[in-house]
């Protein structure tokens, strides 16, 4: 699978997690587009209306990645037994696409997925290190894609209303803004950029259920 992470504009100084609504509107003050920035601005005041963050911080299975196998394109999956029978209890559907078990990891992990208006598909699920928009400082960010601890992390998942999809893909400080929402929920922060992280991307006294690992 092809990857484009290059981006022409990049966070211009470091999230403040103390004043995380001050630093975003500093950020998106910068956009030279006056109506960008209002439906920025507008999206990030209202965000519980644009996106949806999991109840907690689940690997759903430790050493899946969605790295393609030469010489297929796409990585398509089969689930462990163990995971099959979770979901039959849970009611999840297993979907073997390549974006199936991250999907999987968020509902698991008590996400929900709104309906579309004008699509019979929910939300979209996005994972908030994909590999763009690095750090102030850093050359390169996580891309949980390719990474069997990342990928079916819930903590660095969000259900997307389609607005907010276009925005955390196409805007680093709204980027930057759901990954440190996401650290203050979960202490997530596999970049380590607010501090300390353990093998999972995890700051100190984090809780991570993990809930299969591959043999």
């Amino acid at each position: 699978m092809a990857y484009n992470l290059s981006s022409p504009s990049a966070i211009g100084s470091a999230c403040d997690l103390d004043h995380l609504e001050d630093w975003f509107a500093d950020e998106a003050s910068g956009l030279p587009d006056g109506a960008e920035r209002r439906v920025l601005v507008d999206v990030a005041l209202a965000l519980d209306h644009f996106v949806n963050f999991p109840e907690r911080a689940l690997l759903l299975w430790r050493g899946c990645d969605r790295i393609a196998v030469p010489p297929a394109k796409q990585r398509y999956h089969q689930y462990p037994d163990g995971l099959k029978r979770l979901s039959k209890q849970q009611s999840v559907y297993l979907d073997g696409r390549p974006n199936g078990p991250a999907i999987a990891a968020f509902l698991f992990a008590g996400g929900t997925r709104p309906s579309r208006h004008g699509s019979s598909n929910a939300w979209s699920v996005h994972h908030l290190y994909s590999g763009k928009f690095p750090f102030v400082g850093r050359a390169e960010t996580t891309h949980a894609a390719k990474s069997g601890i990342h990928f079916t992390q819930s903590a660095g998942l969000v259900a997307v209303h389609p607005i907010a999809d276009a925005l955390v893909d196409e805007f680093p400080p709204f980027t930057w803004l759901l990954r440190a929402h996401a650290f203050r929920r979960f202490r997530y922060d596999p970049d380590g950029v607010f501090g300390s992280r353990d093998e999972l991307g995890f700051a100190s006294g984090a809780r991570c259920e993990v809930l299969h690992e591959t043999a």
